[in-house]
């Protein structure tokens, strides 16, 4: 089957990470991969890397007619059977695609849990015959999707799958690169500096987790964004040391931050199913997360190795935090949990294999 890829933004985030795990498992397989975007970056590097046929394509809004023709057009030349996309502007313009080409197939996967104002809701309901499937990565997302105006008959919720044996081994240089003693308790969160990303939230939360526990804690985030310098101003303001809280920037080596960490922390206020939550489980890492979006869908307490935190409450969070900083027992419980977890619901080929055959169902209609 001859799958195009189809991204706006072809960046390093999450959705990013996902395009390219697909393409790495079911390319060379059933899938012959092809990737179109409109604004490059790493992801473009990375499949070229591999191989994959890349080209830009322009889109300036989902109704885009101009890159829908396109589109259309770029699909013959490459012979595509499905469209897999993943932004509402890529996937307005695939569906609208199918006005031009006949032949062209539709998968959208929703990696966000977010309601959708009343005219995308109509609009929704609008092109919704032309929709084949859509892929929901937690239940809570095919619940909003629903509620957007798509028809819940054609929703699959497939969760997102990571290699196991890639997040294997032992070894980091976190600690000595950043000078940060081996006794010191180490806490990991890598999201991009946003407004949903909760670091605001975190950095009270450690505030408060100073004045309830004595044991020295060191918190790295790793990342950037537009709120890393406010982030920055804050933990200052916040009277957080820097042997408190380490600011490391953007980093592709993050298989070496979660071996050098003993906890992942996510704050995030929006999730559908993260994959830095779960590769970092993978890693041996048990979490502290928000009980937001689809995160419950990966753990609800220490027996899927970690606990859950109320968003938007420092307490709540420094009391999870506190709990694994003084209980090395629940740690090391937590982390032995952590994998089987993963091993059990979230391996790659039960991915890889649960998307193609939604792929197959969107080829049949």
């Amino acid at each position: 089957m001859r799958v195009l890829y189809l991204l706006n933004h072809a960046g390093k985030a999450g959705t990013e990470r996902y395009v390219e795990t697909l393409i790495r498992y079911l390319g060379g397989g059933p899938v012959t991969p092809f990737f179109a975007y409109n604004e490059g970056g790493l992801l473009v590097e990375r499949l070229e890397a591999l191989g994959v046929p890349t080209r830009q394509l322009p889109m300036s809004s989902r109704f885009d007619r101009k890159a829908a023709r396109a589109l259309a057009e770029l699909c013959r030349e490459w012979d595509i059977d499905l469209i897999h996309c993943h932004y509402l502007r890529e996937h307005y313009i695939a569906l609208l695609a199918k006005s031009y080409n006949k032949k062209i197939r539709v998968v959208y996967t929703n990696h966000f849990i977010l309601p959708n104002d009343l005219v995308t809701r109509l609009s929704n309901r609008l092109l919704d015959r032309r929709q084949d499937q859509m892929i929901a990565v937690c239940n809570r997302g095919r619940e909003q999707l629903m509620k957007n105006g798509w028809s819940g008959a054609r929703i699959q919720v497939v969760f997102n799958g990571v290699d196991l044996a890639a997040w294997a081994g032992e070894g980091s240089t976190l600690r000595q690169e950043l000078g940060i003693p081996e006794g010191r308790f180490v806490m990991l969160c890598a999201s991009r500096f946003a407004h949903d990303k909760g670091h605001a939230y975190l950095l009270r939360s450690l505030q408060r987790l100073a004045q309830l526990s004595d044991r020295p804690f060191t918190m790295v985030l790793a990342g950037d964004g537009e709120l890393l310098e406010p982030s920055k101003a804050l933990a200052g303001e916040l009277g957080l040391t820097e042997e408190q809280v380490r600011f490391i920037g953007f980093r592709e080596d993050i298989k070496n931050l979660y071996k050098g960490a003993d906890l992942y922390v996510n704050s995030s206020q929006h999730e559908a199913l993260s994959f830095l939550i779960i590769e970092a489980m993978a890693a041996g890492l048990p979490c502290v997360v928000t009980d937001m979006g689809g995160n419950r869908d990966i753990l609800e307490g220490p027996e899927q190795g970690g606990l859950l935190a109320v968003y938007d409450d420092p307490e709540s969070m420094a009391g999870c935090l506190k709990r694994f900083l003084e209980d090395p027992e629940l740690l090391e419980r937590c982390r032995e949990n952590a994998l089987r977890n993963i091993q059990e619901r979230f391996e790659i080929h039960k991915l890889a294999q649960d998307t193609y055959q939604v792929y197959e169902k969107a080829v049949a209609r």
